[in-house]
């Protein structure tokens, strides 16, 4: 059948719209069945309307692909939204986060715990974290946790330490620190340091994680983000956490497209019961499908977690970060089982170190079982050294950096590391030049959702401050949304289904409300999504 004479049931016209990196511009673009049926001039486009048609004007404003995060925490973000929000924007000072814990106690049955994320103590005038005892006198009957804005470390309170069977004697596990000076607890904990306490927090159901689900779903799509993968399923709530994708999916609740990746670390694993459920990379369909197996090797730069091969700034030459799987043999161990079973890996490594020991076992299960387009990837992937770079091409693993941490920690990583180590970091132009196509995310709730700051990073490489870190790793527009759209699509191996508006693919579209190939640099964090298209069908508009 002949497009002319098929049912068209959406029409976007009178705009711009970038179909994709080198298919230059369409004044319109056909929707029929979920997917793009053509694109061409406002005439063009005219001619396959029907009576059913439904013709939206987009208004001169511009049209792209819809936007993939290619590594965020869906689940998590959704049930942050419910949690105390400690952001810098929402609580800058010491004061301003004690006094929404205490606010929060104010309104929570004595005894309930009190969860909240995303200070960061760098913003702080004291530059520290808060102390055990100050969220003792908070929150007096209440057990406490709140997590740092990198997710790596978090602070308890005296109530919540007794509830995870911690006490001053609890020496710092392997892979992580609970912090004690002077042989007491300070609050502080980082890394595997944090799992007795998440371990005691209230599990949730499977009906509870379903909201969390639907409200940051929904939330993405005012931002035209289409697709995203969540990037540890399984990491609070275990096995429940996929049935609440499961069922969100069965039931029509799941707002867009997730490429769900499956934690199978040291201690928090769902990789036996994905195997054992057949749910291997690639299965599922193009709403939800499974994706790569997550470990943790280290923690955050700013943090001072992620393993570096030189230390930290400071007078101590032992800190360079944390390993959270010290012994190699283990780490490669662990790889090659997900490997053999067929799954792509997406291990989380920041510092150098750590990224030396995902290559290292790597190379191990690639010559152990060779898969040439099996697409390994190292998540974050901010410091290299030596010929790690080309060791990633050798293997085609592919860096799957967040340059929202460019653009939020920039001016943080310059406190703690050496300028030409900052200015080096997440180099993109290197990668592309080196075809392993960085994707474009956010890590949220590391970092805002919002996908402008990324954006903006990746063709300027400010800061939030304005600071320009690496400038010969500055990029095109077209570039970057290329990261954020095709680029995404690849790391998942499904560049051939999305990622572009060319027939075939799915009818996926964020339609921004100025030209982001037309305005100033510095007028783009003040774009915003004025629409987005799910599927060949209207999923949100601004009103």
């Amino acid at each position: 059948m002949c497009a002319q004479t098929r049912m068209v049931d959406l029409i976007l016209t009178g705009g711009k719209i970038w179909l994709g990196q080198g298919l230059g511009f369409a004044e319109a673009i056909a929707f029929q069945g979920g997917k793009v049926l053509a694109t061409g001039s406002t005439k063009e486009i005219d001619a396959l309307r029907t009576a059913n048609t439904q013709v939206i004007d987009l208004a001169g404003r511009l049209a792209t692909p819809g936007l993939n995060d290619a590594h965020m925490h869906l689940l998590p973000y959704g049930t942050t939204m419910s949690e105390v929000d400690l952001r810098p924007s929402v609580a800058p000072t010491l004061d301003a986060l004690k006094k929404a814990l205490s606010d929060r106690a104010a309104i929570t049955p004595k005894g309930d715990w009190i969860v909240g994320r995303g200070y960061d103590h760098f913003a702080f005038a004291e530059k520290r974290h808060p102390q055990i005892e100050e969220l003792d006198a908070t929150c007096p009957d209440h057990p406490v946790y709140i997590v740092r804005t990198d997710g790596h470390l978090a602070v308890a309170n005296s109530h919540a330490f007794k509830l995870a069977g911690i006490s001053n004697a609890t020496p710092s596990p392997e892979g992580g620190l609970i912090e004690k000076k002077n042989g007491t607890l300070t609050g502080l904990v980082a890394e595997t340091g944090r799992e007795p306490l998440m371990a005691a927090l209230p599990t949730k159901s499977v009906d509870e994680l379903m909201v969390s689900i639907e409200k940051g779903g929904h939330d993405l799509l005012s931002y035209g983000i289409t697709s995203c993968m969540d990037a540890a399923i399984g990491i609070r709530d275990g096995w429940t956490e996929m049935e609440a994708y499961q069922r969100a999916h069965a039931e029509g609740r799941l707002p867009l497209r997730v490429y769900g990746c499956l934690m199978g670390d040291k201690t928090r694993s769902i990789l036996a019961k994905s195997i054992d459920s057949g749910f291997v990379t690639g299965t599922g369909d193009d709403m939800f499908r499974i994706g790569p197996v997550k470990i943790f090797t280290d923690g955050s730069a700013g943090g001072r977690t992620a393993a570096m091969k030189q230390p930290y700034l400071g007078n101590d030459p032992d800190d360079k970060g944390l390993l959270c799987i010290p012994d190699q043999t283990e780490l490669n161990a662990m790889v090659l089982e997900a490997h053999r079973a067929g799954y792509q890996m997406a291990i989380h490594a920041i510092g150098d170190a750590a990224i030396e020991q995902v290559l290292i076992a790597y190379e191990a299960a690639l010559a152990d079982t060779p898969a040439p387009d099996r697409r390994h990837r190292i998540e974050h992937c901010g410091w290299l050294s030596g010929d790690q770079m080309d060791r990633m091409k050798r293997m085609h693993v592919l860096p799957v950096p967040q340059p929202s941490f460019m653009y939020w920690f920039g001016d943080l990583y310059l406190t703690v590391l050496e300028e030409a180590r900052v200015h080096a970091s997440h180099p993109m132009r290197e990668w592309i030049d080196a075809g392993l196509h960085p994707s474009a995310s956010t890590d949220c709730p590391v970092t805002e959702i919002a996908p402008m700051p990324v954006i903006y990073n990746m063709v300027t490489r400010k800061t939030k401050q304005g600071a320009v870190l690496g400038a010969d790793q500055v990029l095109s527009m077209e570039e970057a949304l290329h990261a954020y759209t095709w680029a995404s699509a690849y790391a998942a191996s499904e560049e051939t289904i999305k990622g572009q508006l060319v027939p075939g693919q799915l009818g996926d579209v964020a339609v921004f409300d100025r030209d982001l190939f037309e305005i100033d640099a510095e007028d783009i964090l003040n774009t915003r999504c004025d629409m987005t298209i799910l599927d060949g069908k209207l999923a949100f508009q601004r009103t």
